[in-house]
């Protein structure tokens, strides 16, 4: 079962991935320029939605949940690399170098998952999809508190750690989301 989400992983990111890819031609690394607290309401935006769509049955954009679980991965990555660069002024961040980057954190938020299942004997599979929005979305709240103490924990883990576990509800989301497709 672990190769079979090993795969399932790497395919969700590589869709994640190319999406970041064509960003990054249009845009630039534009982002750079946003304080990992600002990434943090982007991801908020996303998964509210997500509920939204979730409990209304008519949208007036129309866009579906699935590229919304995409912008919560890609701005999860993108606040992991601003935490690992720093804040900047500067967009100056080429396509093959914020791939580079891209390709690191997706390889860390995958690892984790990995040992977290291994641990948890992949209990996700059991869940609802509309769980993981509301896991993520407590992730969100708990960001925003440790953003609001300076980015201190007296015995939490810190902001780099929910982003990697928003990331990862949100590819198991999309698994699941194929899987019933």
């Amino acid at each position: 079962m672990m190769t079979k989400t090993t795969e399932q992983f790497d395919e969700v990111i590589a869709e994640c991935r190319e999406i970041y890819e064509k960003k990054m031609k249009d845009y630039g690394a534009a982002w750079r320029i946003l304080r990992p607290s600002s990434l943090t309401d982007q991801i908020f935006i996303k998964a509210n939605r997500i509920k939204t769509l979730e409990k209304n049955v008519e949208s007036k954009v129309n866009e579906g949940i699935r590229p919304e679980y995409i912008g919560i991965i890609n701005y999860c990555i993108m606040a992991i690399i601003q935490l690992e660069l720093g804040e900047t002024t500067e967009t100056e961040l080429d396509i093959k170098e914020g791939l580079k980057y891209y390709d690191k954190q997706a390889l860390e938020a995958k690892n984790l998952m990995l040992n977290k299942n291994h641990d948890y004997g992949e209990a996700w599979r059991d869940m609802r999809i509309s769980s993981f929005t509301d896991l993520i979305l407590m992730k969100i709240l708990r960001t925003k508190q440790i953003e609001n103490n300076d980015g201190k924990t007296l015995i939490s883990e810190g902001i780099d750690a929910n982003y990697f576990d928003m990331l990862n509800y949100s590819v198991f989301a999309m698994i699941q989301m194929n899987e019933n497709a």
